[in-house]
């Protein structure tokens, strides 16, 4: 995912968790906030507690995965996701599932034009 997809600023997790716009699932919490860019960016966020490093690291790959996969398809929101414990637990079939679910419950994707 390219950087300018990328939210890393304190500033700006904290300016989207705030507007409290925001849905759950048992894998994941999402926090959204509309830009004013032409695309989306992404936050992501995994606690310690749900493993080592090599562990976070390949729940963030995912993460960032199924969004690549359906950047196309999203409106233009600044998106936080926090990954819970449950998420360790599942292949990346259901990872992806779960994703969709919670973009789907928030109304983040396009409507399709006919």
């Amino acid at each position: 995912m390219k950087k300018e997809y990328r939210i890393k600023k304190s500033s700006d997790f904290d300016r989207i968790i705030k507007e409290k716009k925001s849905f759950a699932n048992k894998h994941f919490v999402i926090y959204y906030s509309e830009n004013k860019e032409k695309h989306i960016r992404l936050g992501i966020s995994v606690n310690k507690k749900l493993g080592k490093a090599h562990k976070r690291n390949k729940l963030k790959r995912y993460v960032r995965e199924c969004f690549t996969k359906n950047k196309e398809k999203l409106k233009n929101y600044d998106i936080i996701i926090i990954v819970r414990q449950n998420a360790t637990e599942i292949d990346f079939e259901q990872f992806s599932k779960s994703i969709n679910h919670v973009l789907i419950k928030t109304n983040l994707f396009k409507r399709n034009k006919k």
